[in-house]
């Protein structure tokens, strides 16, 4: 049996992926979105400072993935990464935590919330929009 082609989720599943950056710095911010954007892959299509802002947006739209940093302007990312626990988002989304604040005691504490990347952003930026765009890459191929 052949199966028939379905345009709207063929659509679906080649628009970009919706990025929800959680920053407060604007430089890194401005930094991440040209990367995230750059690939035709993925696009930010919001971005918070705050976690209760976050956390809203998250309530109001879907997004395919998160990059959380945890020292924000007005509080920690960590209330974020509850939300995105107890919402049960954490196992249908890339969710990555960006930090300068990557000691193991935070490490653990992320993965306590279901993290699986944790990225230092002195030594690792790189290696966060990596695994974001294998993330992106995995979903637009099917996997």
């Amino acid at each position: 049996m052949k199966s028939v082609p379905n345009p709207v989720a063929e659509s679906a599943r080649r628009a970009p992926l919706r990025v929800l950056l959680i920053e407060d710095s604007p430089l890194i911010r401005r930094s991440l979105m040209e990367e995230i954007d750059s690939s035709g892959l993925l696009r930010v299509a919001a971005y918070a400072d705050s976690a209760d802002q976050a956390i809203a947006l998250l309530g109001d739209e879907p997004f395919d993935a998160v990059i959380v940093d945890l020292q924000l302007k007005q509080g920690s990312g960590v209330p974020v990464l509850a939300y995105l626990q107890r919402e049960g988002l954490i196992e249908s989304m890339f969710a990555a935590v960006l930090t300068n604040h990557a000691l193991p005691a935070y490490r653990e504490r992320c993965e306590q919330y279901g993290i699986r990347h944790f990225y230092d952003k002195s030594f690792e930026f790189d290696r966060v929009l990596d695994a974001l765009h294998e993330y992106a890459q995995g979903r637009r191929d099917g996997a």
